[in-house]
């Protein structure tokens, strides 16, 4: 009995796709393009069925609408194995070839048409002849595409291991680049043996036809690249055949883009080199994948496009103040750069550095300048940041490439003349990859950001025209030249006064309309808001303010629900408590006392100004040292030099003379988690050594910052300006600052200097009679006995330190 297999499988009705100078094998994966709208519901017929379709060539290529004569009866059953929309409605389509088939007969021709194909039984020979016949197919091919230098035998070879000589002659048949009439021929010799017969003959010709070309050129082989055939077909990289049907209308759309971008010459150039790279690839390729994407974020670029700025310098004021309280040292900069370019055309961009803690406006700024300014507004958080490459771009060598965050942005941006924020540019880090920031150098510095290269655009881009304003809470982690390209602009923080402005103007109205309440619902007094300020945050910014003010309007918003919408509340120092709890931080009033051995020292840190209790006890032992409270190797040696420093000063002062024999000294700074570093602590731990064997009180009311030498000199610290805040906040009345830095208190607000006396001084000596509450039992003492003071100590010490000169001279 016959096996039912063997007789030829009839498919009754199955979509036919018309292909154009294309011809599909068994055994191969074919990409191609579809435009036309019957081409389109028949794949779309296929997908909703079992994905099966009919590929036949048609004879004219150039017809649109082939009628049956036009199309050739054998073709192949393929199965889509992918579709992807493009643009003009043209579908990127991937088949696989299966069987060869033969129409039978046309069921209808619109709007698509829909055949019924019988399946062409293949005629396998398996003799010694097919298999010596295969051998020289195989040499053939592989010496033609040594010729064609497009790609390599090696590629091939997994798609050719372990197939049947049928499915060789196809796959190989797929790769020649022949004439559509030849190719047909090949799809429609069912006999393998005739079909390898036939192939055999074609690579020779094939062959022959290569090496006389090459000797009409005088070329060698090894270098020959040129279209084979004698139709003078492109050549294509082998093993892909595909449809141009659509391609040249792509080609042509990217050029009059490219034509719209208004680039500069060399990225015109590279744009239209690509472009002509595309053209000859398939339009499925890895390749062309990337040339596109490449090419897209070439015209995406704002080459020539800029945002038209606003000039008008009141105007830019009344957004600044409606945006901001204070900060008027930047408003002030932002109106002398504006008033610029009343005057000037084409001035170069600005790189302001806002430098301050946490909270106090520095991001927002910068969205409130591009409105004050009318340009666009980017951001690009920097912290974390630890690759070159997220700068500059990778190469387009690797896969999946892509441009560096500062192209991404200005593209995002629209415009070449954006507001463009580097946020946090201190916590940048660095490792194998390379430092991100010496990347930045080339953005900000105005001499070169005019031709800034991205690895992956590859040619230069002007950032000249774009305002940056990098922000950062500490300067010290951010490297010297990159700071010496910017100008930098401290905010140091603000006043209990200014926080109670801004709570009131910005932040209540500003959480009300969030939370959905009137103006009636919710009132708050003055002295509720000085309490919240004083017992609940203790920060330079306002953002726990705004956080404890979306407290209290979420309280008040349930009693709305609850009670309707007319509901009113108020908020006073006394009902306080009721929405916001127990108070976080008491007064600093409360811990006033003058006591022995402790001193009010102030700190800078990331997060604004603090203030510092150096505690200091003896004990007995021999002399030695301890420092707890997990002190930075700064904060450490300068103890090591205030100790020093008290040591040569026992004897002039009359204290403790037998300290370097009974006693040990340590001491300890409060909160031991938190860690301290800086040399500023100086002064404050020689006082506080000073009180203790003296066992003279230091004033409460008296909080210092300076830097001591073994010789008792206050030298200049920083963060004036946050220190003298955080002093303030606490209700501190006078502060002990360096002579030398005098400057920096000409920015200082008014009322810190109506509330707190500030004395600025040189010597130990002064910083001890305005700190210590009391006389020292051995002064006051003539000049000469301090000099002889002076001489036995250094009889004594073995002659090392000489006289002290420190309370001589000043």
């Amino acid at each position: 009995m016959d096996d039912p297999r063997d007789y030829p499988e009839v498919i009754k009705s199955i979509p036919l796709i018309p292909l154009r100078e294309l011809v599909v094998f068994p055994s191969t994966l074919v990409p191609f393009i579809i435009g036309r709208p019957s081409s389109v519901q028949a794949l779309e017929k296929a997908m909703e069925k079992n994905k099966m379709v009919f590929l036949s060539t048609q004879m004219d290529a150039s017809l649109d609408n082939p009628s049956q004569r036009d199309i050739y009866s054998i073709g192949v059953i393929a199965k889509v194995i992918r579709a992807v929309k493009t643009t003009n409605k043209n579908i990127k389509i991937v088949v696989e070839g299966k069987r060869r088939a033969r129409i039978i007969e046309f069921l209808s021709s619109y709007p698509f048409y829909q055949v019924l194909a019988k399946e062409l039984k293949e005629i396998e020979v398996d003799d010694t002849e097919i298999r010596d016949l295969l051998k020289r197919v195989l040499t053939l091919f592989e010496d033609y595409l040594k010729l064609s230098q497009n790609t390599s035998f090696e590629s091939i070879i997994p798609a050719l291991r372990d197939n049947t000589p049928n499915r060789i002659a196809d796959i190989i048949a797929s790769h020649l680049y022949l004439p559509l009439e030849e190719k047909q021929n090949l799809l429609e010799t069912v006999n393998s043996l005739e079909r390898m017969r036939r192939l055999n003959f074609v690579l020779e010709n094939e062959i022959l036809k290569i090496h006389s070309k090459l000797r009409r050129d005088g070329r060698k082989s090894s270098r020959a690249k040129f279209p084979f055939g004698e139709s003078g077909t492109k050549v294509l990289p082998p093993g892909v055949s595909y449809k141009k049907e659509e391609q040249p209308s792509e080609i042509e759309e990217l050029r009059e883009k490219v034509t719209k971008a208004k680039m500069p010459k060399d990225a015109e150039d590279k744009a239209n080199k690509e472009i002509e790279r595309l053209e000859s690839m398939p339009p499925m390729s890895a390749e062309a994948t990337v040339c596109r994407n490449y090419l897209d974020w070439l015209i995406a670029l704002p080459w020539n496009k800029k945002s038209r700025e606003k000039r008008d310098l009141k105007e830019a004021e009344r957004i600044l103040d409606e945006d901001h309280y204070g900060l008027e040292k930047v408003k002030e900069r932002i109106l002398e750069y504006l008033s610029i370019r009343q005057l000037v055309k084409n001035p170069k961009g600005v790189i302001l550095g806002f430098i301050g803690p946490p909270g106090v406006g520095k991001s927002s700024l910068g969205r409130s300048i591009a409105r004050a300014t009318g340009r666009n507004f980017v951001r690009l958080s920097l912290g974390g940041v630890r690759d070159e490459a997220e700068i500059r771009g990778h190469r387009r060598t690797y896969i999946g490439a892509y441009p560096g965050r500062i192209i991404q942005m200005v593209k995002r941006a629209g415009t070449k003349n954006p507001v463009f924020l580097l946020d946090e540019v201190d916590k940048m880090s660095m490792d194998f990859r390379g430092d991100p920031a010496a990347a930045l150098m080339e953005v900000l510095d105005p001499e070169q950001n005019s031709t800034f290269l991205d690895h992956y655009i590859d040619t230069d881009f002007d950032l000249s025209q774009v305002m940056f304003i990098v922000t950062a809470n500490m300067l010290e982690p951010v490297p010297r030249p990159l700071i010496d390209r910017m100008e930098v602009i401290r905010l140091p923080g603000y006043t209990e006064d200014e926080k109670l402005q801004i709570a009131k103007k910005f932040l209540l109205p500003k959480q009300m309309k969030a939370h959905g309440l009137k103006g009636h619902n919710l009132k708050v007094e003055n002295k509720a808001f000085v309490k919240l300020i004083q017992e609940y945050t203790r920060e330079a910014g306002v953002r726990n303010i705004e956080r404890e003010i979306t407290s209290i309007c979420r309280k008040v918003v349930k009693s709305v629900v609850n009670k309707g919408k007319s509901y009113v509340d108020k908020v006073t120092s006394k009902n306080l408590e009721k929405y916001l709890g127990i108070p976080k931080y008491r007064r600093a009033e409360v811990d006033k006392r003058d006591e022995i051995g402790a001193a009010i020292g102030m700190a800078w840190t990331e997060f604004g100004g603090e203030l510092l209790t150096f505690e200091v006890t003896k004990v007995h032992g021999k002399g030695n040292f301890t420092l707890t409270g997990h002190l930075g190797e700064i904060m450490q040696e300068s103890a090591q030099a205030a100790f020093s420093y008290v040591k040569g000063k026992i004897y002039e002062l009359g204290i403790s003379k037998d300290l370097h024999k009974n006693f040990d000294i340590h001491i300890h700074v409060p909160e031991g988690a938190t860690p301290k570093e800086g040399p500023s602590a100086g002064i404050t731990i020689a006082t506080s050594i000073i009180s203790l064997l003296s066992g003279i009180p230091v004033n409460k009311n008296v909080a210092m910052s300076g830097e001591i030498t073994l010789k008792g000199k206050v030298l200049s610290v920083g963060g004036i300006k946050e220190k003298l805040l955080a002093a303030h906040r606490a209700g501190i009345k006078e502060s002990i600052l360096p002579l030398d830095n005098q400057p920096d208190l000409k920015d200082m607000p008014k009322k810190i200097k109506e509330d707190m006396t500030i004395h600025l001084v040189e010597n130990m000596d002064e910083v001890l009679k305005i700190a210590l509450k009391g006389k020292f039992p051995s002064t006051p003492k003539k000049q000469k006995d301090k000099i002889v003071v002076s001489s036995e100590i250094s009889e004594k010490k073995n002659g090392g330190e000489g006289p002290e000169e420190p309370s001589i001279t000043h």
